[in-house]
């Protein structure tokens, strides 16, 4: 059991002491990255999803 107190006493210490948080700029400008970055990477996917969609319809229409 003492060495689960320790290491909970170990894990406070770095995370108050020699961690480096982020200031509160970095941290909104890292998250309006990655928010664009998702928006981007989903309208790629959608984009190859209505295409393909388009492909396979033209290409089912011809065969009836």
């Amino acid at each position: 059991m003492a060495s689960v107190s320790e290491y909970i006493k170990e894990s406070y210490i770095e995370l108050t002491e020699k961690v480096t948080w982020p200031t509160w700029r970095e941290l909104s400008s890292s998250a309006v990255l990655v928010l664009v970055a998702a928006l981007i990477i989903a309208m790629v996917v959608l984009v190859m999803d209505q295409s393909i969609h388009f492909v396979l319809t033209k290409f089912y229409d011809t065969l009836t």
